[in-house]
């Protein structure tokens, strides 16, 4: 038996218009939808801010030609070898590579070693996204 409950919210006309132009434009099928995907990346969000066991991808972009900067960046994920649960590289063009590191972890460690990947020179950009196990989310 579902457990779905319904429930009445006032809102101002032109935040409810708003809110309509976000569906619209995001894909949601409906308000419930909507709200439901909202109330999820909040509680997602709680979950990095109280330390809890989160997941993540590290995005990064860099040019391999740059000197010993693949043996740093091999480096850098030994030392973190307990937080990461896979990478896969990528062969961009002839000069770029891309690599994705997904990560579980605490947020501290994990925004400790995209920060450190960040800073690594010859990197052109890093990414990290954020998201949860999936184990306190509903």
């Amino acid at each position: 038996m579902s457990s779905l409950v319904r429930f009445g919210v006032s809102l101002d006309k032109s935040l409810l218009e708003a809110f309509d132009a976000l569906i619209h434009n995001t894909g949601d099928s409906n308000r419930s939808e909507a709200l439901r995907d909202l109330i999820r990346e909040e509680l997602v969000r709680r979950e990095w801010r109280e330390g809890r066991i989160v997941a993540g991808a590290i995005t990064v972009v860099y040019g391999h030609h740059t000197r010993e900067l693949v043996q740093r960046l091999i480096s850098i994920q030994h030392d973190a070898g307990d937080i990461i649960i896979s990478s896969q590289h990528v062969h961009l063009d002839h000069d770029n590579c891309l690599e994705v590191i997904v990560v579980k972890g605490t947020p501290q460690a994990v925004e400790a070693l995209a920060s450190r990947i960040k800073a690594t020179r010859g990197v052109k950009h890093c990414l990290l996204s954020m998201t949860t196990t999936g184990k306190h989310l509903v």
